[in-house]
């Protein structure tokens, strides 16, 4: 198989059945120059915009910045470590989620607006799945110079970084980030991380078929 038809499909071996998109969804490094419409990434934030959250606050919000406003978009790509502009300067689109730490219904804090902004962006991620464009978060980025160039205020921070567009070519990317490309995708088990009794005990339903 072709490496470039690798980057668009690589399935998890999964030990159980689960939804193909669950399944088929992973982080790629290799994006092609096909610009993303518009109209598709509404779909994707739309996605976003209807994920679970504490009290419905809705703790999320997206800066978004695309490769045909070069100005905005290298704003973003600086903002990203080194290793990941090396990439991450092919996408389309870049992203950067953001929390807000406080309710707004009585300005107390929200330890759960960062799990927010994660379900969110999953709604995105497998929203995009589904519509074939690929989806890569990163926490390599520097938060304070994102926080500064976006001027983001307090009661806010900034969570992932995230480049989108649709499946390149893994041929161009750098050797070691080619291997990456191309590895074998691997979780851990089940047994560790499901618990029950106490901590660090696997579930007894583990074992059950």
């Amino acid at each position: 198989m072709p490496a470039k038809l690798l980057a668009m499909k690589k399935p998890a071996d999964t030990s159980l059945p689960i939804l193909p998109v669950i399944r088929e969804r992973w982080s790629p490094r290799a994006f092609s120059d096909r610009p993303v419409e518009a109209q598709t990434l509404k779909v994707l934030l739309e996605a976003a915009r209807w994920a679970p959250s504490s009290f419905n606050e809705q703790p999320w919000s997206y800066i978004v910045a695309m490769k045909h406003q070069p100005e905005e978009f290298q704003r973003l790509l600086g903002c990203l470590v080194p290793g990941n502009q090396v990439w991450a300067r092919n996408a389309p689109v870049l992203m950067l989620s953001v929390a807000s730490l406080k309710f707004q219904r009585h300005s107390k804090p929200n330890r759960h607006g960062i799990h927010d902004v994660g379900l969110a962006s999953e709604n995105l991620e497998l929203q995009a799945q589904s519509m074939g464009v690929m989806v890569h978060q990163m926490a390599g980025f520097d938060v304070e110079a994102a926080t500064q160039v976006y001027g983001i205020p307090e009661g806010f921070v900034p969570v992932a970084a995230i480049a989108l567009g649709y499946p390149g070519d893994p041929k161009l990317l750098p050797e070691d980030l080619r291997e990456r490309e191309l590895a074998p995708r691997e979780r851990k088990p089940l047994s560790a991380f499901v618990f029950s009794g106490e901590w660090a005990n696997p579930a007894p339903f583990l074992g059950e078929d």
